[in-house]
């Protein structure tokens, strides 16, 4: 009897524990699916909630209902991240991806970062199995592909900020096409320099010699901007002086047309004797100075004259000079 009561107590314990382990088992499992009914998503978050394999994108922050078990969900964080191209964490280059060649065949390296963020969730989960593989890929194509069309002297210099544009416009239109759910936000150049540092300090030659010339240029300007006006006021007193001496040159000229014409309308009116006085002023002129005769071959009566000038008047007193000048007519 004993023994029977021992064993039949030992069953109801036995009983007894295998009803509070099971009600144990389904408070925990009933809690799990409680917990597993919510879910929570961040202001920098989206969500991709999954019923039978059927995808709804979940955009609203905030506590979330779901279907334990019948449905899953996936976040994805929204925020601005980014990819280095060329360069590791540490900052250390990485040639495979930094050395590009440019149009006029010579090697660069150049670092880019990228900024982008997920903006369809249910394509950033479902697109493609590594979007951001894919955004990296499509990056260095896209980088390659502008840098191999402009010269070193654009990617090392001047023409960083319109490379910069041409590869993100680029990249836009590839993302576009591959939907993979990736909004590009930027891409910026770290760092650009030639690949060896003979070739560096050689560019730095390259540029010295450019600002020299642009020096060279600017103080050729203001030379010029200073000579150039006084050059044009020397111009301007040549071209005056040239017409003063035209006018001199025509006045002068007019006055001996003038001179000409009343000498020969004297001679009109007295050829013979026009031509006498002019005979003797002119041998007055060639032979200043002496003693000339003249010889009236009607009376035969040679004389001496000192002759003056027919134009002036003779002051000789006496009737000497007068009955010399009547035998020489």
């Amino acid at each position: 009897m004993e023994d029977n009561r021992v064993v039949n107590g030992k069953a109801k314990a036995v009983g007894n524990g295998g009803r509070i382990l099971k009600f144990i088992v389904i408070g925990i499992i009933v809690g799990i699916l409680i917990l597993d009914s919510f879910y929570t998503i961040n202001e920098q978050e989206q969500a991709v909630l999954t019923t039978f394999g059927k995808a709804q994108a979940v955009t609203q922050s905030g506590l979330h209902f779901k279907i334990p078990i019948i449905q899953k969900v996936e976040k994805v964080n929204t925020t601005i991240k980014g990819i280095r191209v060329g360069y590791d964490n540490n900052g250390n280059s990485v040639e495979s991806e930094s050395v590009m060649i440019t149009s006029d065949y010579n090697f660069v390296n150049v670092d880019f970062y990228v900024e982008y963020r997920f903006s369809d969730p249910i394509k950033a989960v479902y697109a493609s199995n590594n979007p951001e593989e894919i955004l990296k890929n499509i990056t260095q194509s896209c980088i390659r592909r502008v840098i191999g069309q402009y010269s070193v002297d654009d990617v090392l210099t001047t023409g960083k900020t319109e490379i910069q544009a041409t590869i993100k416009q680029e990249m836009i239109q590839e993302l576009e096409q591959n939907d993979i759910g990736v909004t590009l936000v930027n891409i910026t150049i770290q760092d650009s320099e030639p690949p060896t540092a003979e070739v560096m300090e050689a560019f730095k030659a390259v540029e010295t010699a450019k600002q020299g010339k642009e020096t060279t240029i600017n103080n050729a300007n203001k030379y010029a901007n200073e000579k150039l006006p006084e050059a044009q006021a020397k111009v301007d007193q040549i071209l005056k002086d040239a017409e003063a001496n035209k006018a001199q040159r025509i006045n002068e000229a007019n006055a001996e047309v003038a001179l000409f014409n009343a000498m020969y309308e004297e001679y009109v009116k007295n050829p013979e004797v026009t031509k006498r006085r002019m005979y003797f002023e002119t041998m007055e002129k060639v032979l200043p100075g002496t003693k000339v005769y003249v010889t009236d071959d009607a009376t035969g009566v040679t004389t001496m004259l000192p002759l003056e000038p027919f134009s002036s008047t003779v002051t000789t007193s006496g009737n000497h000079a007068s009955d010399t000048t009547t035998q020489a007519q």
